[in-house]
């Protein structure tokens, strides 16, 4: 095995002492074992790893005899999970795999002894690097450290091999360059446009999974540029390739004005969508349905934002429509939109409008029906009427009332008002 210089970030580092203790048991049992994965490059880059999973010369079997609490999570591919008492370890044994027939899983997989034949298998240069803290041995046989100093997301080996092993590998190296401000290869992101047809046999719930860290990271406008760029948006989301140039351009500005969280950024995303449209493609790629619907109620609401205020009547009748827990994002995404074109006007209006809108809401004005004054119960007792289309009716007609002028929403107030209403009606 070739040995690399242990970089000042890993020797330095300060690995919780139970992961230590895992590895220290192994290896007391004459076992190879390193900490693998995101967390060596996590520690390279200077961030806080928080996921431990451990490489290892020792058979899943032989790991559940070492160690008293252990879930045989996926014996079969040689992994389990360690139980410590504030931690989880995945220990895998260093294995390879055989053919990918449907580009998503292994058809086989054979267990190694060689921690380099078990980073071989791995996706991309800066996820196969080892570190063994006890025995300070960092291995790195492609190049990651290197690569992760340049800034570079790289595939192990032959692109397009690893890209038909597993389809969303593709995704992965724009998620991965996305978030950490990184270029692509250029011969790794060559090979994404020419193996569109393995991704497309992914489950849209894998692709869901990356597409969405994708847009919750730093930079999701790179990210969607890059996934236009490379035709992976094409096949993500095919409608968003109905806007223009110029839409697709205020549309990753607008990402990346928008606060992270994931219905803010799905709204920003396909904010050019009719609602409809935009709902249609949320449930292509399986989101949960609190996510659709919170996603869609901003398309439906975006221009709460921007429009001119005509008077605190006119913005309570925006509130009701909107419902006082959507508002906050509401603004945020009005925001974001007038910031990404740049438009001194529009962010004039979203502040007037963000400003009317804590005034009016400190007042504490009725805005639904359920705080009317009447309830529908009250509201059949004065009709005489039975539950149906006329309460209802009724109840909308005071809650307008109530919203031109909160200061009528008191029982004898409203209750003259239904009589009058009642009167004009029949």
């Amino acid at each position: 095995m070739t040995h690399h210089p242990v970089p000042p970030a890993l020797a330095h580092s300060l690995f919780p002492e139970e992961i230590l203790e895992v590895l220290r048991r192994l290896k007391g049992a004459g076992h190879a074992a390193y900490l693998v994965g995101g967390l060596v490059r996590d520690v390279l880059l200077g961030k806080a790893g928080a996921d431990f999973d451990i490489a290892t010369s020792a058979r899943a079997e032989q790991v559940q005899k070492l160690f008293r609490k252990v879930i045989p999570t996926g014996i079969q591919h040689g992994t389990v999970t360690v139980l410590t008492r504030r931690d989880k370890v995945e220990v895998t044994t260093f294995r390879g795999e055989g053919a990918y027939a449907d580009g998503r899983r292994p058809d086989s997989v054979v267990f190694l002894d060689d921690v380099v034949d078990d980073l071989a298998r791995r996706d991309f240069t800066i996820n196969a690097m080892a570190f063994d803290p006890i025995d300070q041995d960092f291995v790195d046989p492609f190049g990651g450290a290197d690569d992760l100093a340049r800034r570079v997301v790289r595939c192990v080996g032959t692109p397009r091999d690893r890209f038909t092993e597993d389809g969303l590998r593709p995704l992965r190296a724009v998620r991965f360059a996305s978030v950490l401000d990184f270029e692509i290869d250029p011969a790794t992101r060559e090979a994404i446009p020419a193996t569109l047809s393995t991704f497309a046999r992914i489950a849209r719930e894998r692709v869901r999974e990356e597409l969405s860290k994708t847009l919750l990271g730093p930079h999701p406008g790179r990210g969607i540029r890059l996934l236009h760029e490379t035709a992976l948006l094409a096949e993500i989301l095919p409608e968003l390739l109905t806007t223009s140039p110029g839409q697709l351009a205020r549309t990753l500005a607008r990402l990346d004005a928008a606060p992270r969280e994931v219905e803010l950024r799905y709204a920003a995303l396909l904010w050019d969508l009719a609602p409809e449209v935009a709902e249609a493609a949320l449930e292509s790629l399986r989101l949960p349905r609190a996510v659709i619907d919170t996603t869609v109620a901003l398309l439906r609401m975006q221009s709460f934002a921007l429009e001119p205020l005509v008077g605190d009547a006119e913005l309570r009748r925006r509130l009701s429509r909107a419902g006082r827990a959507l508002v906050p994002k509401l603004l945020s995404l009005g925001a974001a939109e007038a910031q990404a074109g740049a438009d001194r006007e529009a962010q004039a209006t979203v502040h007037d409008v963000q400003a009317a809108t804590e005034r009016v809401l400190a007042t504490n004005p009725p805005l639904t029906v359920g705080e009317l004054a009447l309830d529908g119960r009250a509201v059949m007792g004065i009709l005489g009427s039975a539950p149906g289309r006329v309460v209802g009716e009724a109840l909308r007609f005071l809650l307008e009332q109530v919203l031109e002028d909160p200061s009528r929403n008191e029982p004898s107030t409203l209750e003259k008002l239904l009589g009058d209403w009642r009167a004009k009606s029949s």
